[in-house]
């Protein structure tokens, strides 16, 4: 019997293979203030199997980068820095982080101290002993400004229709994932990465638990409005053909009212009335033109995202990897990058 060309086989690895337990994932912009914080706070946790810190600078306009040199030259456990050559975005640093990942399980979490540090074991251990592949964390209450709680709100009601989720499930960037998640979803080369709409292309194994949600420590919030309209536009656009599907509907709809409006024009004419004048043949021409220009601009935003990966737009260009180990000895090791994203080889840092 074949076997379908579609269908995916991945090793499943015992948690022997893994040199550590745990890899948390930060990805840097701005963070300069607060991640030092950070990572003295996650050097202190004990979790099952042990602890690795993954920290991405994607291309911070701060001195993110030197303070994250330094967090390497007193680090506690192992360590690894990775630079991005310019701003790439949120996901596409995760995604780096991700491919030097170690651990048997992985976190993800933002460098701006709102998730806690202390709740990173019991993630950990809620996905490590429940078996699941993806913990998703929720908040009773957000302390974010209100529009950007409103933009959270709008991108799972997006989310809700154009991924294969579990209806209601919260979306964030703190989560768990299990190393066979994350070897899925790294082999994603495109330019434009939306980590979830991966996680729900891989696995069903799916849970979340409630955390807590502290207020900002430093600065103001990253992601801008253009940052959320260009997240909602990875959603729709990379992940779900819904919306050229309802730019088909909304063609047919005006189809419909077309010939419905030229059926009452000409009912008009054969009972001797004079045919409604120029204002309503001008909002009808307005409104029909409304829409084209709309599914013009659904399509236009397929094929230019297309367009650019197939000229190999990189998803993220690493400029510089340093690890620091544990009483490591002084030497190099090699670490490598799949396609699509350059790379030097790692340094060990002293």
């Amino acid at each position: 019997m074949m076997e379908s060309p579609n269908v995916t086989e991945t090793t499943v690895r015992s948690p022997a293979d893994h040199p550590v337990g745990l890899s948390i994932v930060v990805p840097v912009y701005r963070g300069a203030a607060t991640v030092g914080a950070l990572v003295d706070a996650l050097s202190e946790l004990k979790p099952a199997g042990g602890i690795e810190i993954i920290l991405v600078n994607d291309g911070s306009p701060d001195n993110s980068g030197e303070v994250c040199r330094e967090l390497l030259r007193a680090a506690k456990v192992p360590v690894t820095y990775i630079e991005h050559a310019r701003n790439f975005g949120e996901h596409n640093a995760v995604m780096s982080g991700l491919r030097h990942a170690r651990g048997s399980y992985i976190v993800t979490m933002d460098d701006d101290l709102q998730n806690p540090p202390e709740e990173v074991v019991r993630l950990y251990d809620h996905a490590r002993l429940g078996g699941w592949d993806v913990v998703y964390t929720r908040y009773a209450k957000k302390e974010h400004e209100g529009w950007r709680n409103l933009g959270s709100r709008f991108a799972n009601f997006v989310a809700d229709h154009l991924l294969d989720k579990p209806r209601g499930l919260y979306l964030s960037s703190f989560r768990c994932m299990s190393a066979l998640a994350v070897r899925e979803v790294t082999k994603y080369r495109g330019p434009y990465p939306y980590v979830d709409g991966l996680l729900m292309q891989v696995t069903q194994r799916l849970d979340s638990i409630e955390v807590k949600h502290l207020p900002r420590a430093e600065g103001r919030s990253n992601y801008t409005l253009k940052r959320l309209v260009l997240l909602w536009l990875n959603l729709a656009t990379n992940f779900s053909v819904l919306p050229l599907r309802l730019a088909i509907f909304a063609g047919l709809a005006m189809g419909i009212f077309g010939l419905i409006g030229a059926l009452l024009v000409t009912m008009e004419a054969l009972m001797g009335e004079t045919p409604s004048g120029w204002a309503s043949m001008m909002t009808v021409t307005l409104l029909i033109a409304g829409v084209q220009f709309l599914i013009l601009g659904v399509l236009g935003e397929y094929v230019g995202r297309a367009f650019l990966s197939a000229n190999g737009k990189p998803q993220g260009v690493v400029r510089e990897v340093l690890r620091a180990e544990e009483a490591a000895p002084h030497g190099a090791a090699e670490t490598t990058m799949p396609a699509g994203a350059a790379t030097v080889p790692a340094r060990v840092a002293s």
